[in-house]
């Protein structure tokens, strides 16, 4: 007589055991949904007037402010890591109250563009398009009676991207969040020569509370109020769709959602919604809290670094722009 195991053990024994695949590292690679290249990211750039600048940022450790000398060389550096593209912030060695060195020909990103474009021809070279580095009174555009002015100032964003295309840029990337600008942007490229110019649009941008360090670093803090007249209220999902489709419709190559944590439920509905290609910003005050709590020992710095950026891609983004590009990227080249 044949004898068999109890129904009841049959019962309790799992017949699927999900962590069959978690035992080795062999085993996870070959079932893992969601893969970080360095190819997926934009390393951010500050750019200064002078010769060998190289000044750390002191609530961004290991970012700096450069000369146009040193950033050539730092986007040798990046190509060699496999890192596809930078995004140049400029810091003008003159600000005025309608930020006339952010479209200037001979302004900071202008002679970087070119210098780049020069030395490292193969990089994608993407520019923000925004004023408020450019302005004395660190605000994004033309005030008047302490207000921002939307289409004057969007007329000065639309100046500014010529010239970045004039420089050679490859890619513009308004961040400025005003009404217009991207339809503006796109006319102006379109009727000066460049109408194959793409354009990530800043689509999504929220008036956030981690943009901090970044503003030390571009010296762009505004010097009285805030930003939440254009920046969108963080509270709202719903309007981020909105203003996404607008700047499809008006001529967005890629849209892009900043910042990225406190976002990720934003992003996954943009690219479920529009299907576009999708940017996201790992912004400074992300990194300069897992910098600062690696630093005092609280977590695994580049274990935390990795589950973030994975994280951030499997929201949906395509392209992440990223303080972490050089760290991530030399982990996954090995």
């Amino acid at each position: 007589m044949t004898s068999f195991q109890s129904t009841t053990r049959l019962d309790t024994t799992p017949i699927k055991r999900l962590r069959r695949f978690r035992l080795t590292e062999q085993l996870r690679s070959m079932v893992r949904e969601t893969e970080l290249s360095p190819t997926d990211f934009i390393y951010p750039l500050f750019v200064v007037p002078g010769k060998n600048v190289r000044k750390e940022v002191p609530s961004m450790p290991g970012v700096f402010q450069l000369s146009i000398d040193q950033a050539v060389r730092e986007c040798t550096d990046v190509l060699s890591l496999r890192i596809p593209a930078v995004i140049l912030f400029g810091i003008p060695s003159h600000k005025d109250e309608r930020g006339s060195e952010a479209y200037d020909e001979a302004g900071i990103v202008q002679m970087a563009i070119r210098s780049i474009k020069k030395e490292v021809p193969e990089l994608v070279v993407v520019t923000d398009v925004c004023l408020c580095e450019y302005t004395s009174h660190g605000h994004c555009g033309i005030l008047r009676d302490g207000r921002l002015v939307n289409d004057e100032s969007v007329e000065l964003l639309a100046r500014e991207a010529l010239t970045h295309a004039q420089a050679g840029a490859d890619v513009v990337a308004p961040s400025d969040m005003l009404d217009g600008r991207v339809a503006a942007i796109r006319e102006t490229l379109d009727a000066n020569g460049y109408p194959y110019l793409p354009i990530i649009s800043y689509a999504a941008k929220y008036a956030s509370g981690f943009y901090g360090p970044f503003r030390d670093a571009a010296q762009s803090t505004p010097q009285f109020g805030d930003r939440r007249s254009h920046q969108m209220d963080p509270a709202n999902a719903a309007e981020a769709l909105r203003e996404v489709e607008q700047d499809i419709a008006e001529g967005a190559d890629m849209i892009m959602v900043k910042p990225a944590l406190p976002y990720l439920d934003v992003i996954r509905q943009v690219k479920d919604r529009f299907g576009m290609p999708t940017a996201a910003y790992n912004v400074s005050g992300e990194y300069s809290m897992i910098k600062a709590a690696g630093k005092n020992g609280w977590i695994d710095e580049q274990r935390v670094m990795m589950e973030v950026l994975t994280g951030i891609k499997r929201a949906g983004a395509d392209m992440i722009l990223t303080y972490f590009a050089k760290d991530a990227a030399r982990l996954l080249n090995r």
